[in-house]
Order: C-alpha cells, then sequence, then structure tokens
C-alpha cells in the first residue's frame, strides 16, 4: 500500500466473499442457458449475465463501503467514481467466451485496491466449486483453507494464450509440458497460486479487472505477476491496458524468465 493509503481489511475481504457467492448463484442461472449476448467494441463479447451480474455488484458493494471507487469491465467508460482512495476493480465474469461455450474456467473477479496494489482479494469460481481469496500481509486461501504451493527452482507446466501455447510448443519442444488454454486469465493466474501449474503467460492487452484478484491471490501464495521486464503491475483505477505478463511459483521466477528468454518472448 502506498504510504497515507487507507488498507482494505478482513472485513471487506467477508464482504467481497458474500457478494460473490451471490453473483455467482447469478451467473449459474445463465450458465448453459439460452440468453443475450453482443459484442462490444475490440470484439470482446459480453452477455446479460455481465451485465447483471456487474448491477448487483455494484449496488451491493457501494452500499456497503459508499465512500470507495469503483472500476468495472463493463462501466469503465462511463463511471464518475474513478480516483478515489480506495476502489473495487471488477471483472463480473471473466472468460466470457467459455462461459458462452460452456466451459466451466470462469470466475467472478472481485478486488480492493488502495494505493495502486490489491489488498482484498476474491476469485469465485462457482462452475467448479472453487473460491480463492486473500488479503495483503494475510496469505491467500482456496475454499476457506490456505494454499500450500512449496517453493521450487523448477517450471514442468505452463500455459499462456493459444498463440503463446503454441509458440512454446514449437521453439522449446519437451521442454515443458504445455497445458490447454485457459478462457479466464483470472483462473489462469489462479492456477499458479495453487500450486496446478508453475507458470503462465498473458499477452498484451489485458486490464486491470482481468488480474487484480488473482495478482493479490497469487502474492500471497508466494509467487508474483511481473511484466517481462520483472517489474510489479500497478493499478491507475484507469483500466489501462497492460503489457505482456508472466506469472511465477513461489521460487520459479527465474525459471520462468529463462524460458521467456529462451523462447522469445523477451524481445
Amino acid at each position: 500500500m502506498a504510504e497515507g493509503s487507507a488498507a482494505p481489511t478482513a472485513a471487506d475481504v467477508e464482504l467481497l466473499l458474500g457478494a460473490a457467492a451471490e453473483a455467482g448463484a447469478i451467473a449459474m442461472r445463465y450458465f448453459g442457458a439460452s440468453m443475450r449476448s453482443w459484442m462490444k467494441p475490440g470484439q470482446s463479447p459480453v452477455t446479460q449475465a455481465d451485465v447483471e451480474i456487474d448491477e448487483f455488484l455494484r449496488e451491493t458493494l457501494l452500499a456497503a463501503r459508499p465512500d470507495y471507487g469503483w472500476l468495472s469491465e463493463e462501466t469503465a467508460a462511463a463511471d464518475q467514481r474513478l480516483g478515489r482512495e480506495i476502489m473495487f476493480v471488477v471483472d463480473p465474469l471473466d472468460g466470457t467466451r467459455g462461459f458462452l461455450a460452456g466451459d466451466r474456467r470462469w470466475c467472478l473477479s472481485l478486488a480492493i485496491v488502495a494505493g495502486g496494489r490489491p489488498g482484498a482479494a476474491v476469485l469465485h469460481c462457482p462452475a467448479l466449486e472453487r473460491t480463492f481469496s486473500a488479503t495483503a500481509g494475510g496469505g491467500a486461501r482456496l475454499n476457506g483453507r490456505p494454499i500450500d504451493n512449496p517453493p521450487s527452482d523448477q517450471v514442468r507446466r505452463v500455459t499462456g494464450s493459444r498463440r503463446i501455447n503454441a509458440e512454446i510448443a514449437e521453439r522449446l519442444p519437451g521442454r515443458v509440458e504445455v497445458l490447454d488454454f485457459v478462457p479466464s486469465l483470472a483462473y489462469r493466474l489462479a492456477l499458479v497460486a495453487s500450486g496446478e501449474i508453475d507458470g503462465a503467460f498473458a499477452r498484451p492487452g489485458a486490464h486491470d479487472w482481468d488480474v487484480a484478484a488473482a495478482d493479490l491471490i497469487l502474492t500471497e501464495a508466494g509467487g508474483c505477476l511481473l511484466t517481462l521486464a520483472g517489474q510489479p503491475v500497478r493499478y491507475t483505477a484507469s483500466g489501462h491496458r497492460m503489457p505482456s505478463l508472466l506469472a511465477a511459483g513461489p521460487g520459479r521466477r527465474a525459471a520462468m524468465f529463462a524460458l521467456a528468454r529462451d523462447g522469445g518472448f523477451l524481445q
């Protein structure tokens, strides 16, 4: 947290958990059902579920914390609550394409950011019955239990975008196991936090709401989310597009950067 910024509290995490559970129930009513969907500028899909979840979360969270700011994927262009000292940063449905296709690997991403860094986070994956949470300095949890991801200097299993996965397989055959593409970037990062994969890559273009919650969960689990220049991500309350990102589990930072270098991703 930046000096002078009030830090999110354990009560904030409980607020996020409760709101995420109710919003997840809304999502599950739509999952696998017929619904209206359309394309936003930039050819990103949005559905009735995205909009209804966003409205619910905005009303619920701001009613509980009226002094907090608000930034979400569905209201980024119009919101007037930007620039507050503490802000909710929300993606009501991360992995919308997968959601529409019936893939269960989507989630609701809720973070509270203060001083440019997330201080409280919940990543709720209702179709998978998995909920990740974290507070700055308080550790990360999966379904209420502390995440135990032992440090290692080995990278054996990775994933990224479809394009990156194909490039790793082509340029570094046999070096690592490349897992299938995960449609939710937030969940991809959470899998690094839990130790189910060792590292992950993200192409340029992610927004604050895509990664803020997962960033804190990964960091509190002992890992890191960095730019390819080795810098932590800063959250600016603008939803700006980010550069390429690299996620590494505990102890695996050097091995992931070596993989990125040898695969030509640092150029």
